[in-house]
């Protein structure tokens, strides 16, 4: 840190000193920092040299290998040039990634082998890593015995076919030279290698650690052992290469320069931490997302354009032919989710912002939806239609991503802090499977800004809907990330209809530098060709985002309501599909389509608008301790007017679903009916069991 990445003295030591003062302690704990050892630095080195050097270490939990997918997701961001339309452009030559991983954790870790499984795949290769694993032959008491079962720590490298170099930390030119070696191998294959730099740990894992305690024996040997300062000093001073008393002066002055840097220490003044600016207040409602009618007729002819001689799939044609005609009748609802995104992609293009989609499956989508990427039913050839678009003023980058949440999320993070002017999304086969990069999403994408100062904005697809299909295949887990959420460190939406997606995406894509934010999209499923959530051309052309819709059914009878009915997602469509929608006039179904924040002011105007009604009412698809009640209940309350709030939902569950077809429909119809009744809370109750 010192050294390499010039971080002052004075600063590294007013950290140890952990002041506190109101210059940087608030109340609210909108800035939490984080212990030094986690924090990271950045510096630009000059030298006269033409070409600029920038290094660059980011901050790192103690989740420990947490950050290499991250760290690579960087070295690809710094070296893809995306400037101009078509596929962006990846040059090896701008960036070096080095890893240096903890001989326990590189075996122990499963995300090291995730993304050593990166480092060949098109989207995802960085030119080659260089690897090096700080070997103290101990994690924190463990020994290699307990900690891996191959010969050596680097052994899961074999696997990978990385060259493994294994060096004698107390020879430091036989460190030189391995470095040497791996930069080599690196500019010459543009592939990963590994040092295996073998030392010890002289002192604990920790100011507060006695490793005598667990290794007497090798800190017995430890304690006798040479430093490798002494060592060095010594071949030196043998090799005639200096004076015998130059070392000890050169550490006396050191250690002067260090006690001086103490002394003089303001622990109050020296201490800075990076905290974020705050973004401008509104800037999130005011993002202009309408695009005019006929360039959006523009974007869709040159999306539908396909290469001459390109032989489509014939089960594709059929659809691409309806697709032409999509925006000819600018009021009526022809525009589907699948529509709705790829113009608003192209949209997103046209105003000269790249975006990079990855995902499970994300070119043709999970449900055969997308169809982003397109394949030549006779040559094999490859065609994406957001890279040809003459419109387009900036690139598009999609790939389908390993079978890998952890990893994966971990990379895109990483390209997205490193470029943040760049619409980074990633997208899970099913929203559930984001309980594997759970690691990345605590440490990195929700709490980075409060730790840090980092400012994440990259967009999570994440399908969600209880339809029948069992438990692994319906939640993304909503309840955990609004349990996540304080302090407005992300953007949640459910929403109900494609015009809602278009301007969400296009509204992400405009705060990308004044209000970065994550998005954690709830998508549908079964709903991506669902008449209701259809839209109108005149509506991406002349909408907006609307975090939460009226019942505009039900506000010319406002005064007869009795009860409101508050919803988001595939929830509301099951609601207002239903038959008892009619037979009920006296109950208005609302949504809430953007979670977190909760618009506090849009749904008190709303609640308002009901003055006659009698009850609140929260209907959710997941199981009571699931989904958004227990976030949504006082916010809720503080705009009710002092009128109940009440909620249904299936039975408090340790599973988010069911496993059968049958058993979800008779639950689903339970949730319906006791939606449309006004008979109280107890046959909610019965009608859901």
């Amino acid at each position: 840190m010192a050294h390499v990445l010039n971080k002052p003295y004075q600063q590294i030591l007013a950290e140890f000193k952990d002041p506190l003062s109101a210059k940087n302690f608030r109340e609210d704990m909108a800035w939490t920092g984080d212990v030094k050892y986690h924090a990271g630095a950045h510096r630009a080195i000059k030298g006269g040299r033409q070409v600029d050097l920038v290094v660059s270490m980011p901050p790192n939990p103690s989740h420990l290998e947490a950050i290499d997918p991250i760290v690579e997701g960087m070295a690809r961001a710094a070296g893809t040039l995306t400037d101009s339309a078509g596929a962006p452009r990846f040059d090896p030559g701008r960036s070096v990634p080095i890893l240096i991983h903890g001989d326990a954790s590189f075996p122990g870790q499963g995300i090291v082998a995730e993304t050593l499984n990166l480092s060949r795949l098109p989207g995802y290769q960085t030119g080659g890593t260089v690897h090096i694993i700080a070997n103290n032959q101990l994690g924190f008491t463990t020994g290699p015995q307990d900690a891996y079962s191959t010969s050596y720590a680097s052994g899961l490298a074999r696997g990978f076919k990385i060259p493994i170099v294994h060096v004698n930390a107390d020879d430091p030119e036989a460190c030189v030279e391995a470095s040497r070696l791996a930069f080599a191998y690196r500019e010459r294959f543009q592939r990963d290698f590994l040092i295996d730099l073998i030392g010890y740990r002289r002192y604990g894992h920790n100011e507060g650690d006695e490793p005598g305690f667990t290794q007497p024996l090798m800190y017995q040997r430890i304690s006798a052992h040479p430093t490798v300062r002494d060592i060095w000093a010594h071949t030196l001073v043998e090799r005639g290469e200096i004076p015998p008393g130059v070392p000890d002066e050169l550490m006396r002055g050191r250690t002067a320069e260090l006690q001086g840097a103490m002394d003089a220490l303001r622990p109050e003044q020296d201490l800075v931490e990076p905290q974020p600016e705050a973004a401008p207040p509104g800037a999130a409602a005011k993002a202009q997302t309408a695009v005019p009618l006929e360039h959006l007729r523009g974007l869709n002819s040159a999306l539908m354009t396909m290469p001459p001689g390109f032989n489509l799939h014939r089960k594709l044609e059929r659809s691409r032919e309806k697709r032409i005609h999509v925006l000819d009748e600018a009021g009526e609802r022809t525009v589907d989710w699948t529509t709705a995104e790829e113009l608003a992609f192209a949209s997103i293009l046209s105003d000269g912002i790249s975006i990079r989609l990855t995902g499970e499956d994300v070119e043709r989508g999970t449900f055969s939806q997308r169809h982003a990427v397109f394949h030549d039913v006779k040559t094999g050839a490859v065609h994406v239609p957001l890279q040809t678009i003459p419109q387009a003023r900036a690139a598009f980058e999609i790939h389908n991503s390993p079978l890998s949440e952890n990893a994966a999320v971990g990379f895109e993070y990483g390209y997205n802090v490193q470029e943040p002017a760049r619409l980074v999304v990633w997208e899970a086969q099913y929203g559930d499977f984001i309980n594997g990069a759970q690691v990345i999403i605590d440490e990195f994408v929700v709490s980075a800004r409060v730790k840090w100062g980092q400012r994440p904005s990259m967009v999570f697809l994440l399908p969600h809907a209880q339809e029948g299909q069992g438990p692994d295949h319906a939640s993304a887990r909503p309840e955990r990330f609004l349990q996540l959420a304080a302090d407005i460190n992300m953007r949640i939406a459910n929403c109900t209809t494609a015009a809602q997606y278009f301007h969400l995406l296009r509204r992400q894509a405009s705060l990308l530098l004044t209000d970065p934010l994550p998005l954690v999209v709830l998508t549908p499923k079964g709903l991506l060709r669902h008449p209701f959530v259809a839209s109108t051309p005149l509506d991406l052309a002349e909408g907006r985002f609307r975090m939460a819709i009226d019942d505009d059914d039900a506000r010319a009878r406002a005064e007869s309501i009795g009860r409101v009915v508050l919803c988001s997602g595939k929830m509301y469509v099951d609601l207002v599909s239903s038959e008892l929608r009619a037979a009920r006039p006296e109950v208005a179904v609302c949504r809430l389509e953007q979670l977190y924040p909760v618009p506090m002011r849009d749904l008190r105007a709303m609640l308002e608008g009901y003055p006659s009604a009698q009850e609140i009412v929260w209907v959710q698809e997941e199981p009571e301790n699931m989904g958004a009640w227990d976030f949504i209940r006082p916010h809720l309350t503080e705009v009710a007017g002092g009128r109940p709030v009440r909620h249904i939902a299936r039975p408090r569950n340790a599973s988010p679903a069911e496993g059968s077809a049958a058993r979800h429909g008779r639950h689903q119809q339970g949730l319906i009916e006791a939606a449309f009744s006004l008979r109280g809370a107890t046959v909610i109750r019965e009608l859901v069991k």
